[in-house]
């Protein structure tokens, strides 16, 4: 089932998620309804928050060089904890939550997480380039985090500036 996607400035997404302590046959609806909705929507990645559940669960789906996203390659990840990060990346950023805008942002370039699949196995991980840049994204989502908010100041009023132009109000 496709589901909405929580569009900024919605205040919902300033929600910092609760840890997923039910690894039931609830979290793999909502997970697999996330994958239909993300797919439907051509994100990358999505965090539950984004669909108004505020729980530590988010999917990235990377495409892959030929630019297909193929569902082998889904990563659901649930309670996500950094362990380690290093380097430094600019990426220009999108999200499903603020459609239409793009900005580069800086994140890490290596990230190394704990976490755990839907079933409730512990996993570990490296994630490098747009991988952890996806992941880093998403993860900020869990804590109420949007990417608009590591915006310079000046593009953050510019940004603000086209939100109210075109009829939304920033709170």
């Amino acid at each position: 089932m496709i589901l909405e996607v929580i569009r900024y400035p919605h205040k919902v997404l300033r929600t910092i998620s609760q840890d997923v302590g039910d690894f039931d046959s609830h979290l793999h609806e909502l997970l697999d309804n996330m994958y239909e909705t993300m797919m439907h929507k051509n994100g990358v990645g999505l965090a539950a928050i984004q669909v108004a559940k505020p729980l530590r669960a988010l999917l990235i789906n990377i495409p892959r060089e030929d630019g297909e996203q193929h569902k082998e390659d889904l990563l659901e990840i649930i309670n996500p904890v950094i362990l380690e990060s290093s380097g430094q990346i600019t990426w220009s950023e999108g999200c499903l939550s603020v459609p239409g805008f793009y900005e580069d942002i800086e994140r890490f370039n290596n990230v190394k997480i704990s976490y755990f699949d839907r079933l409730g196995n512990a996993c570990e991980r490296e994630f490098e380039g747009f991988e952890a840049v996806a992941l880093q994204h998403e993860m900020d989502h869990l804590n109420g985090v949007l990417f608009i908010d590591k915006l310079p100041l000046l593009k953050r009023k510019k940004f603000e500036k086209e939100l109210k132009k075109n009829g939304y109000k920033v709170v």
